[in-house]
This record gives structure tokens, sequence and C-alpha cells, in this order.
């Protein structure tokens, strides 16, 4: 069953199944459709087997397994957690509301994530965390992250939101370099199931780490912290970030088929390099040796030169039915947060010119062959204007 809407093609259309009905079903007939249950824990254990790790811990959005993974740092004021300036506002905020600050790093320019040989030059004396971010489907350059994170005593919190799948090769000056499914990276790492993701729960995220205490003190946050051997008595302060049993169920669904679903996305990243790799003045996403992307959104970056900008070219593509979403702002152009005292004057060429130069085509895995070939060929069209 593809998801679309009249004759737009979406940027994103979802595709379900007879078994996602099925356990949807399922549980709705079993009445446990709330925040316990089953399918929430078959869901939880499965995600961190799937990603190599001991415990998830489900919540209720991607921006919520943020916010309780940085909660579990215990930061106090001025405490500092250094992320891309090219992601999602959610990043910076998880910081801001406990009370720390954080700290930009510009971006790679070919992959759009946090560059690794910026990274030193950032961390102080009151850095507590990295915040690695895998944009757009295709991995960090993890070693390194780790190997300062090592140096420093750093927690690494992985945002894995877009990368569900995706793998990064470890340990490549080793005599074992081994392939490590993102998500599998950090002390802490996050996802998100929005319904824009490769496994989507409609809204919905986790936390996995391998430390059991760990587990233990994320499932009370999340859970208004209450005491286990009191009800209603709370020695802390937490959160509702619960996520039910009936979303449970449709990412349990998705999960059962998760390699035929990062095949698909692979294959539509192949399909749009095959058919658009030549045009001229457009940069399009990059696979590293080291990464296997799953191509999460396809990405267009404009050259300089190139008459167009993102918005232009936007434009162009929705006069010829085909619906696009611009590439993230950087955290330090976000009026929200300079308004806060944060990243004055502090500029970042490589985040800036994404924003501006950047956008991605529709990438869900409803994408029909026929719908692809309409967005390519309105592609070269909106490009010869």
């Amino acid at each position: 069953m593809t998801v679309t809407a009249s004759s737009l093609i979406p940027v994103n259309a979802i595709r379900l199944d007879e078994r996602d009905s099925e356990y949807v079903t399922q549980c709705l007939r079993s009445g446990w459709i709330s925040s316990a249950g089953p399918f929430l824990e078959r869901f939880e254990e499965g995600w961190a087997s799937y990603c190599g790790r001991r415990h998830g811990i489900a919540v209720s959005s991607g921006t919520s397994a943020l916010q309780l993974a940085i909660a579990a740092l215990d930061l106090q004021p001025g405490d500092e957690v250094i992320m891309p300036a090219f992601t999602i506002v959610s990043c910076a905020m998880a910081v801001v509301y406990q009370g720390g600050v954080p700290v930009l790093v510009d971006s790679d320019p070919d992959t759009g994530c946090l560059d690794t040989e910026q990274l030193a030059a950032r961390i102080g004396p009151r850095t507590r965390a990295i915040m690695p971010v895998h944009i757009y489907g295709h991995p960090v350059d993890m070693d390194r992250v780790g190997a300062l994170a090592d140096e420093h005593g750093l927690t690494i919190i992985e945002d894995a939101a877009e990368a569900h799948g995706a793998e990064y090769l470890t340990g490549r000056s080793s005599a074992a370099p081994r392939w490590k499914r993102c998500g599998g990276l950090g002390q802490m790492s996050c996802f998100s199931f929005y319904a824009n993701k490769a496994v989507t729960t409609g809204e919905g995220g986790m936390v996995l780490v391998d430390d059991p205490r760990l587990a233990d003190r994320l499932r009370s946050l999340r859970n208004l912290a209450l005491s286990p051997h009191r009800r209603f008595f709370h020695e802390e302060l937490g959160f509702n970030f619960r996520l039910t049993n009936l979303q449970a169920a449709l990412g349990l669904a998705q999960l059962e088929r998760i390699d035929e679903i990062v095949a698909r996305k692979r294959r539509l990243g192949f399909e749009y390099r095959r058919r658009l790799g030549d045009l001229p003045g457009v940069a399009q996403p990059v696979e590293r040796p080291w990464a296997r992307s799953i191509f999460w959104m396809y990405g267009l970056v404009l050259a300089d030169d190139h008459p167009l900008d993102a918005e232009a070219l936007g434009t162009e593509l929705l006069r010829r039915r085909v619906e696009t979403r611009p590439y993230f702002l950087g955290l330090h152009e976000q009026p929200a947060l300079r308004r806060l005292g944060l990243f004055e004057r502090e500029q970042y060429p490589v985040a800036e010119r994404l924003a501006r130069r950047g956008l991605y085509l529709p990438s869900g895995l409803g994408l029909t062959d026929d719908q692809l070939e309409q967005v390519c060929a309105a592609v070269h069209a909106a490009l010869r204007t």
C-alpha cells in the first residue's frame, strides 16, 4: 500500500504492507494500546539487536531521544556538547533545555557530516560530550570521533536518526577492520521513527545503550522518573516521553523487513545517481569507501556559479509537480538560538553554502520507478530554465 497525495510527487511517500496492518490490528484487539505491551518490548529488543546493542529505550520522538540522552549526562550550567552546525535544531534544543551550551563544528563539504578534522580544536575544559550526526543517511567518520572522545574522556551521543541500516567500517588502521551499523557507535545512540524515516512509527524514537544501569536510568527518566519502589514518588524530575505499544507494532512489522527497506533505499539512491550523473554544476551525494549510506534523502547541491539557487530550483520543480525540501539551516543562523546569545559572530561557511545551495528530491520508499523517472526529467528541465 503506497500512500501519496494528488498528482504531486511527494518528497516522502511511505510504503506499508499487510504485516503492518496485521500487527496494528492485533494490538488494537489486545487492548494494549498505551505505553506497555509485547510489541513495545519486541521492538525495543529487536532494534537494539539489529544495531548491535544490548538495550533499547523507545520514546515518543527522535527529539525526545536526544533530550533523554542529554538529560542522562547531568550537565552543569555551562557544560558543552559539540555538534555539527549543519543539523536539525533538535540537537541544540536538547542541550539548551538541560542548561548546557552547544558548540558547533562545520561540515565536510562532500558528505555534509561533521568535519572531524575541525573537531579537536573545539574541545575545551567544559566539553562533556560529542554529538555526531549521520547526515542524510551517510555515516560520520566515527573512528576519529571515538579517538578524541577516548583521549578527553567524553561521551559520544550518536544521532542516527537519518541512518537506519547505514554501516561504517571501523578500525580501518587496524589488522581487523569491521563493518558496524550506525546506532552502534556511541555510548548512547539516538533514532527517530518519524514518518519520513526508513522505519516509521508515525512519531517515535529510541535510545540505544549497552550499560544496563544507564538503560534503567533512561527508562525511569522517560516515564516521569517514577520510583520503582513507591508509586507516585519522585526523587528527580523526568519526562513523559513514552512510545505506545500501538506505534511499536508498526515499527516491529517494518523491522522484520529491514533488509528489504535498506536495499530499496540504496537502489533509489543509485538510480538517481545514474539518471542525474551528467548534470553540470550540480554535486550529488557521495559514498565514502568506509561508508554504506542508505541515501535517506537524495540531495543536490548547486555550484556557486549556477544561475539557480536551491530555493529557485525548488520553485521550478514544484511547478513541474515535484515536491522538494530545503537543506538544514545552520544552527548558528537560527533566530531562536541567536536570541539566547549563542553563536554570536560565528560563521560556518560549508553549512551556510549547503543551506543556500542544497535541496533534496522525493526519496520515500513509496516512490515508484515511473515517479523517479518523472522527477529526473523535471530536474533536467528545471536546470535548463
